[in-house]
């Protein structure tokens, strides 16, 4: 399949090309947006990020994305010089200067900011934090469910860069994407240490299996907002859920498989290392979920 498709794909938009960019304080044009090539994001990944929705005016779970923000940034000795609530004033901000009500998606970055020498040591970083907001009309736009291939790369163990952080070192994600895009599929199936099914290399990952919602255990995947939706809605409404080890030979044979993230909600999956999932198509249950997930949204 040459095709290829991403679990990112939006409809296109004109207006992307004169949205506002938020740096450090100051909200200037795509084309004046710019960091240091000092920048520790820049020259080591050194940063961690968040992404966020706009539904109906309304930033989906924004409490929820700031804690985590301000928990990796805690994580890596990261001031972001900013308060939670100085932080929204400016998704706020930004958002009001792009005239945007719905559709849109935030990309919220901070790095430890610029170096004076070009060299890893943190102490280098002098001048304090970046902080940059990208804000795009981004309606999704999937045409075709997601077809995944099983790559040899894994999400590790937190002594080495623990799956958790939501950090701008994402060079393992890339590897595993490029991987199953050789092999001809859109993104990558990637397992824990263990030779578990984990997640992919952007997304949080279930299936559906005779009525029950599977998903990783949580040790070794990004700790996903959707994923946690996902798991209290199956709760709420009396579909069986577990966070549990399951094999490749366990998803092979599932009726249905979807990933979930901020941009997407929940994508299905149609094809596994070559293997039809279920009817190929998205599934009952996937479809359930989805139609739970836009009410949560719509009530909050």
């Amino acid at each position: 399949m040459t095709d290829h498709v991403s679990t990112h794909a939006a409809e296109e938009d004109i207006r992307n090309e004169s949205i506002l960019i938020y740096v450090n304080g100051r909200i200037v044009p795509k084309n004046q947006a710019f960091v240091s090539v000092y920048d520790s994001g820049f020259m080591l990944g050194d940063g961690v990020w968040e992404g966020i929705r706009l539904y109906d005016g309304k930033w989906a779970f924004i409490s929820e994305h700031m804690n985590r923000l301000y928990e990796a940034a805690k994580a890596i000795d990261l001031d972001i010089g900013l308060t939670p609530e100085q932080m929204i004033s400016a998704v706020l901000e930004t958002q009001k200067a792009n005239g945007m009500h719905t559709d849109a998606h935030c990309r919220l970055m901070v790095t430890r900011g610029v170096k004076t020498r070009p060299f890893q040591n943190p102490r280098l970083s002098q001048q304090g934090p970046t902080v940059a907001i990208i804000m795009e009309h981004s309606k999704p736009k999937i045409p075709r469910p997601i077809t995944l291939a099983t790559v040899p790369h894994l999400r590790g163990l937190p002594m080495t860069q623990d799956p958790k952080l939501n950090s701008h070192s994402k060079l393992n994600c890339i590897l595993a994407c490029i991987a199953a895009q050789k092999a001809g599929a859109d993104e990558a199936l990637m397992l824990d240490v263990h030779g578990f099914v984990n997640t992919t290399n952007a997304c949080n990952f279930f299936i559906v299996r005779k009525g029950e919602v599977w998903t990783s255990t949580g040790d070794y995947c990004m700790n996903g907002i959707t994923r946690q939706k996902v798991i209290d809605l199956c709760r709420e409404n009396g579909i069986p859920v577990f966070e549990r080890n399951f094999s490749l030979v366990d998803t092979y044979g599932a009726d249905e498989a979807f990933l979930t993230g901020t941009f997407g909600a929940q994508t299905p999956v149609g094809m596994i290392d070559g293997r039809q999932i279920g009817t190929g198509q998205m599934g009952p249950m996937t479809e359930r979920l989805r139609g739970l997930y836009k009410a949560l949204i719509a009530r909050s």
